[in-house]
């Protein structure tokens, strides 16, 4: 395992440095150019602004401003936000902990209600309460996100007012005390109920189909005419096999964590990494929007090492040296 883990991290290195490449060069597509952040712009003189072009390395060759990025990012400095004027690792630090609180709620929410929702289902195929879970999960399947965070506004903040519609905390709370971790909660649950109950749809359909296939295997059959107890074939048997693919999604869910829902904090201006991805394309924050981009896809990489070695854990069959 550790050796199968080894061998995937160290595959990561030349990954992460093609995906770099593709992220700076991206990034110098885009149109506008970051330098217009980076000095005064009541200063219109040609000449100062072409001094300060050479002084920041704007002018320079683009492999040479690639390899002077990438040696930076390496050693842990991501440059200094055009809009926010501080560094970027400062503005990320800011909104890190929004992000993964929603994350780590939505994902909560998603696999207690898939597995409660899905075990009935399966257990109870084609009656009258797997039909309506059916049809709840289609419903969530065939709603945009962005539709479904538009209506739990409407509904749920304006209408009924059992929620805030936007922020991460209410204004004047001490930072610390239990006023202000209920207020955080409060604030995270809908956007989280949101985003939990549309990936909910998905999970509970594949631990309901696997229970079903599962109860039809011949070792299912074999331990019945040995005496074995329902109980038990359940559990131990048709349920332990079944949760294996909920399981190994954990790992892919870790960059829901980190990144966030992009369009679900955008709705309810919720300031996580997400709003702040999409704030930094729009502002041309390049120092930000690459970081993010960086950052995002090493999460990607290591969820799905993460998943691999999940899989191989929960199931013995599976072995990755």
């Amino acid at each position: 395992m550790l050796k199968y883990a080894f061998r995937r991290i160290l595959g990561m290195i030349p990954m992460l440095f093609l995906i770099s490449i593709i992220v700076f060069t991206l990034a110098k597509l885009m149109p506008g150019d970051s330098f217009a952040g980076e000095i005064d712009p009541r200063n219109t003189n040609p000449q100062y602004i072409q001094e300060m072009r050479e002084k920041l390395g704007y002018n320079d060759p683009l492999p040479q401003q690639y390899f002077r990025w990438i040696g930076n990012f390496a050693q842990g400095d991501f440059g200094k936000s055009t809009r926010y004027k501080i560094q970027v690792s400062e503005v990320i630090s800011e909104r890190l902990p929004n992000t993964i609180m929603l994350g780590l709620t939505s994902i909560i929410i998603t696999y207690f209600l898939a597995f409660i929702m899905g075990t009935y289902a399966g257990r109870k195929p084609y009656t009258l309460g797997d039909n309506l879970i059916g049809g709840l999960n289609y419903l969530g399947l065939s709603i945009p996100s962005f539709v479904a965070g538009v209506f739990a506004i409407f509904l749920f903040s304006f209408t009924l007012g059992w929620f805030p519609s936007n922020g991460s905390v209410d204004i004047g709370v001490t930072e610390g005390t239990l006023e202000y971790w209920l207020s955080r909660f409060h604030h995270v649950l809908l956007p989280a109920l949101v985003l939990g109950l549309l990936s909910t749809a998905s999970y509970t359909q594949f631990l309901r189909n696997d229970i079903i296939e599962n109860s039809r295997k011949d070792f299912v059959r074999t331990a019945r005419a040995k005496g074995t107890s329902e109980r038990k074939i359940y559990n131990v048997h048709i349920l332990r096999n079944s949760v294996i693919p909920l399981i190994t999604f954990l790992g892919f869910d870790l960059v829901a964590i980190i990144s966030g829902a992009i369009i679900t904090e955008t709705i309810f201006t919720y300031p996580g990494l997400g709003q702040l991805f999409l704030q930094s394309v729009g502002t041309r924050d390049y120092p930000v929007l690459m970081t993010l981009t960086m950052l995002f896809s090493f999460i990607t990489l290591i969820g799905n090492l993460v998943a691999d070695i999940l899989y191989g854990v929960v199931d013995p069959r599976i072995r990755l040296d």
